[in-house]
């Protein structure tokens, strides 16, 4: 599964493309797509992105550990897998968002791509500034109940969540 790193901000040129970053590119050659699937996030201004391994991977879980008829993971495969575009890179790199998504995150001369680990986000500049510094001050508390590397999992709360 591709790694993404960093955080870059590119320039939409004239026809509406977007250079991916080519760290992120590098880490999707392997994958039997060569582009991005990309789907709006269900909570915040911006897109989600991987390779199609990574969705692949997510509609596998949502049928494995529901059944194929199960109505729970519906919301999610509708939500992400349904409004979920595949966009393959064109001879140098770069992509065409959908208009509708390119709408949604407000992006329109530049787009910051930030990387994820297993997954990115693309953002209108802007938007991610005043989101980058409320997630710093949120990860300076959270930091501290991280479990220890090695640990696949931390202490639960009683809802389930990082205590």
């Amino acid at each position: 599964m591709a790694l993404f790193l960093s955080t870059f901000e590119n320039k939409v040129d004239k026809k509406g493309r977007v250079s991916v970053p080519a760290s992120f590119r590098t880490a999707i050659a392997p994958s039997h797509f060569q582009g991005i699937a990309v789907y709006q996030h269900l909570e915040l201004p911006c897109l989600e992105g991987a390779d199609v391994s990574f969705l692949e991977h997510l509609s596998d879980v949502l049928y494995e550990d529901y059944g194929a008829f199960d109505i729970d993971p519906l919301s999610v495969a509708t939500a992400i897998l349904g409004d979920s575009a595949q966009i393959a890179f064109d001879s140098e790199g770069r992509i065409m968002l959908p208009a509708a998504m390119k709408a949604f995150i407000g992006v329109t001369d530049h787009a910051t791509f930030i990387g994820l680990g297993r997954k990115f986000q693309i953002w209108a500049p802007d938007k991610f500034a005043a989101h980058r510094e409320e997630q710093r001050a949120l990860a300076s508390d959270k930091v501290k109940s991280l479990p220890p590397f090695g640990s696949r999992r931390g202490p639960r709360d009683e809802a389930g969540g990082r205590s």
